[in-house]
């Protein structure tokens, strides 16, 4: 079972942005890239660090500790699949966009 999350409408990140939000205890970063939205956990699997700080290139994010750089809609290290950081599907629902986060993930 799935629950989804309401972003409040004041904290959608603009276009080619980003913004740090926190749900059922995650960190989640929420990216817009060409209104495109993707969520994923705001920390990095290889040490833990921020990853929503980090330098945005298309639906690239790279960590700003080590470098590493994520696919934001696989989640996946780039050309790699030995690494990956936790993503989330985003819904919209007219301008209502939902995180959705498995019930086990949310801790219920």
């Amino acid at each position: 079972m799935s629950n989804r999350y309401p972003v409040p409408a004041a904290k959608v990140p603009p276009r080619n942005s980003r913004v740090l939000l926190s749900f059922a205890d995650k960190s989640l970063a929420l990216f817009n890239v060409a209104d495109q939205f993707y969520a994923i956990d705001d920390s990095c699997p290889h040490q833990g660090a921020s990853l929503c700080g980090g330098r945005l290139e298309g639906r690239v994010i790279q960590c700003c500790a080590h470098g590493l750089r994520f696919d934001l809609a696989s989640g996946y290290l780039l050309n790699s699949t030995a690494l990956k950081v936790a993503n989330y599907p985003v819904e919209r629902e007219g301008e209502q966009l939902y995180i959705v986060l498995d019930a086990e993930e949310s801790g219920q």
